[in-house]
């Protein structure tokens, strides 16, 4: 009876032994079967290039850049007001039959602003050359060279089209009226009986492409080609020229 129990302790204990040996290698298999699934998984993905940083910093800078040229921008063309004052050159036909003459220009204006690019301009300017009439039987060449001159006060808008805080590009169209004097220079003689427009009033249209360098935000200088028709004489004069002047701007809008 005792020898069958210790037999019946003895088989349980190898029973239970082999149980727990045999769980001790399934859990092993299955720890060592699914330790490279999740080391797959939990594998680092290989890193981006490093772009989004370089990006921001680019971003940065321009945001930066526009930011100063906006500044810039309103610094010079927010003014309210501008004045400029300077010279010209025409090249102006003084009689049906002449040749064109030189004239050269005195030219002052100001500039109302409603807005960075639109304004309104009032202009004046005069302009002084010689006619060449050559030798005439009128005057028995006593006069060949008579002074003639133009004066003209024209308004109209101005718009700038192209703004860098350096520089800029407008466009502009005036109309007016426009005086003549072609006797000052002709002693007894009329203008007529010389081939010259008689002293009066005509119509005159400008159309000026000025171009302008900024020292300052207040203070530039303009050169415009410029193209002038006038209507002395009741005849259609096209005239080509240019004018340089000093510009200086104030107030703010």
């Amino acid at each position: 009876m005792v020898s069958s129990r210790r037999f019946m302790v003895l088989l349980a204990t190898v029973l239970s032994a082999s149980l727990g040996l045999n769980a001790s290698q399934l859990q092993a298999q299955a720890s060592s079967s699914s330790q490279p699934e999740s080391q797959a998984q939990q594998a680092p993905e290989a890193p981006a290039p490093q772009t989004s940083g370089a990006l921001t910093v680019q971003a940065r800078l321009k945001a930066r850049r526009e930011k100063r040229r906006a500044a810039a921008l309103q610094d010079v063309y927010t003014h309210l007001y501008e004045a400029y004052v300077g010279s010209g050159y025409m090249r102006f036909t003084p009689g049906d039959q002449l040749q064109r003459a030189n004239e050269y220009a005195w030219n002052v204006g100001v500039t109302r602003y409603y807005s960075e690019r639109l304004g309104v301009t009032v202009d004046g300017r005069g302009f002084y050359g010689s006619a060449y009439i050559g030798p005439n039987q009128e005057s028995n060449t006593a006069v060949y060279k008579p002074a003639v001159s133009q004066y003209m006060v024209m308004g109209g808008p101005t718009y700038r089209f192209l703004l860098e805080p350096k520089y800029s590009v407008s466009g502009r169209v005036m109309a007016g009226g426009a005086w003549m004097n072609s006797s000052g220079d002709l002693g007894s003689f009329t203008s007529a009986e010389l081939g010259l427009y008689p002293n009066g009033g005509a119509v005159a249209v400008n159309v000026a492409a000025p171009v302008e360098y900024n020292f300052s935000p207040g203070v530039g200088f303009r050169v415009s080609p410029e193209y002038t028709m006038t209507n002395f004489g009741s005849s259609i004069q096209n005239n080509l020229g240019f004018t340089a002047s000093v510009v200086v701007r104030w107030g703010k809008q």
